[in-house]
């Protein structure tokens, strides 16, 4: 029951992550701000609105967005809430984890591609030498947890008793979630990242992908950002709690009720860093794009001084 609790409220609550986020850079500024149920009302909009499609786009462009949005549900499948195990495991599975958030982004990238457009082409190329420099990032993070566990499964990794005492797990895991944090920045392209509030600008990057898009295609779009952003943050959220679940995980699995306080926990911290996206996005400015490299490869040396810690 905890597991399908799990999907719905990711399918359900994600909207609200971009709520908070453009609420606490309201209050931030000193303004009352967007209702939390904004994104809510703006997917309801768009879905109500027909589609406009270029002469130049074919079906590639048609299909972006629902491959986008299939992607991050399917990556969701694979996630594990805290002490509530993933609706989808198998050793191996935090791979295909890796590549669904991939494909995701590519498929944005050929819808961006298909329009035949300069500038969309522009933000594409941004997008994918990002990624070339996040992904890296992220699976050595992964590695760390799966050295740990012994594991090459998500729900195994976070869930089984690591080998090494808490006290001395700590350091790695506050460099792993550290590194995360950048990349769940990175990922959904939040400020110093991008703005996705900047439009017609030439120092976009995912908001000028979605130029060309309309109507329910716009709404996939919105509903996906918002869908990645859990996952992303419940990523981070279970290496924060990895620590606590360690050597507890097997007694309280077939306690619904443990289940059901881990997944309460899960979907605090969640809301929590959505909180936090919103205080950084209103403390720092959108750094120069010639410094994104600079702090993704930051990301990456945490992760790797985080393997070495673990490995001497």
């Amino acid at each position: 029951m905890a597991v399908m609790l799990h999907i719905l409220l990711a399918l359900v609550l994600s909207p609200l992550l971009l709520g908070i986020i453009a609420r606490v850079k309201a209050l931030m500024a000193g303004r009352n701000g967007p209702p939390l149920i904004q994104p809510y009302l703006d997917l309801v909009k768009l879905l109500g609105k027909s589609s406009v499609y270029s002469n130049t786009t074919t079906w590639v462009f048609k299909a972006g967005p629902l491959g986008v949005l299939a992607g991050l549900v399917v990556a969701l499948f694979l996630l594990p809430a805290g002490r509530v195990p993933a609706l989808v495991s198998f050793p191996g599975d935090l791979f295909l984890f890796a590549y669904l958030l991939g494909l995701s982004r590519f498929c944005m990238v050929m819808a961006a591609l298909d329009t035949g457009s300069a500038f969309e082409g522009m933000g594409a190329s941004r997008e994918a030498a990002l990624a070339a420099l996040a992904e890296p990032a992220l699976m050595v993070g992964l590695l760390v947890f799966v050295q740990r566990s012994g594991s090459l499964s998500l729900t195994s990794m976070f869930g089984v008793a690591a080998s090494a005492p808490a006290g001395q797990s700590t350091p790695m895991i506050v460099l792993v979630a550290a590194a995360l944090f950048i990349l769940l920045l990175v990922e959904n392209a939040r400020i110093p990242v991008d703005d996705p509030n900047t439009h017609l600008e030439l120092t976009m990057i995912h908001e000028v992908m979605i130029l060309d898009h309309s109507g329910p295609d716009l709404g996939f779009l919105l509903y996906a950002q918002a869908l990645k952003l859990w996952v992303t943050a419940g990523l981070f959220a279970n290496v924060l709690c990895l620590g606590d679940l360690a050597g507890t995980h097997g007694s309280a699995a077939g306690s619904d009720l443990a289940g059901l306080t881990g997944l309460g926990l899960h979907v605090a911290g969640i809301l929590i860093v959505a909180l936090a996206v919103g205080l950084v996005e209103s403390c720092m400015a959108r750094l120069r794009l010639n410094r994104l490299p600079q702090i993704l490869a930051s990301a990456g040396a945490l992760s790797t001084l985080a393997l070495l810690l673990l490995w001497r």
